[in-house]
């Protein structure tokens, strides 16, 4: 058997994919462990429609029955959405459970890999994983930021959470080498804040430009894939200093409940969004919709290069 066997692509997205026709890949963690059911529905429906209306085609993915799924129906959405079972699965956990035949939602890392393997290059996200706080003593590193060092794809995102330790999340993309961009911004952004306080590599100015800096990267053979930091909207755009202070808050809850590993981010999300009285999930939202727009017009624009 070879990694195809393992693949089960629908049918419209096996045949874009051989046409050469614009895909966006999108992740499973954020509907089954980073939305309550049934917002997450709506989300998954809405952000497949944005990614459509910009001429691209959504895949997203997840592990069902032994399978690494590329395109998902109504009903296997809805079981994503549900989460009954359903677990958070890295590159880690991808043997085992389609050895298993457990289900299984994607994580960026995971849903790069798949991209990957089915030949698909852009994928839209929240944001990325990254050097938690205090990883210094917890060594507390998301795998995602290896995946983007080693799997040519490009992620589309409102930059890394914000509970993450910014900086050294960069100083590790740096190390292994990742091009980190701003879509028509210079600032490196925070998730629910448009500025982190850090700069990004270079900013670009259109979804063109963005097509062609990935073409040449790939065309001459250089491992990896790219972050493109997509600020969120202004009019949902929260103030960093107040989200620093809920932050800070629940991370002490966190620390608190011995919450540590994969349990780490749904835990900490699920508490901004009741700390925030909803605000940080309604912003989650609108975030993650405008990624996936950007990433569709990144998507057409490096179908027509090819």
């Amino acid at each position: 058997m070879s990694y195809k066997d393992y693949l089960s692509i629908t049918p419209e997205i096996e045949e874009a994919i051989k046409e050469g026709k614009p895909i966006v890949a999108l992740e499973s963690t954020i509907l089954s462990h980073g939305m309550p059911y049934p917002e997450n529905v709506e989300f998954a429906h809405k952000v497949e429609e944005i990614v459509r209306a910009e001429g691209a085609i959504p895949a997203t993915t997840a592990i069902i029955g032994g399978k690494l799924k590329v395109g998902l129906n109504s009903e296997e959405l809805e079981i994503m959405c549900k989460a009954e079972g359903v677990g958070k699965v890295s590159r880690r956990d991808v043997a085992v459970f389609l050895a298993t035949g457990q289900t299984g939602a994607t994580t960026v890392a995971t849903t790069m890999l798949i991209a990957s393997l089915a030949g698909i290059r852009i994928f839209a996200t929240g944001g990325i994983g990254g050097v938690h706080r205090g990883a210094q003593e917890t060594m507390d590193i998301s795998a995602d930021l290896q995946e983007l060092a080693h799997t040519p794809v490009c992620v589309v995102g409102a930059g890394c959470k914000s509970i993450l330790d910014i900086g050294l999340t960069l100083e590790y993309l740096e190390t292994m080498g990742v091009p980190v961009l701003g879509y028509q911004t210079e600032d490196f952004p925070a998730f629910y804040c448009r500025k982190s306080g850090f700069k990004v590599d270079y900013k670009l100015n259109d979804a063109n430009e963005a097509a062609r800096i990935l073409k040449t990267k790939w065309d001459l053979g250089l491992e990896g894939g790219f972050l493109i930091g997509n600020p969120i909207p202004e009019e949902y755009a929260l103030d960093y200093d107040e989200m620093e202070k809920v932050i800070v808050k629940a991370l002490d809850m966190a620390k608190k409940e011995g919450i540590r590993g994969k349990a780490t981010t749904p835990f900490l999300l699920a508490h901004i969004k009741d700390l925030t009285n909803g605000v940080a999930f309604a912003s989650n939202v609108q975030l993650a919709l405008n990624n996936a727009k950007i990433a569709s017009q990144i998507a057409v624009e490096l179908s027509k290069l090819k």
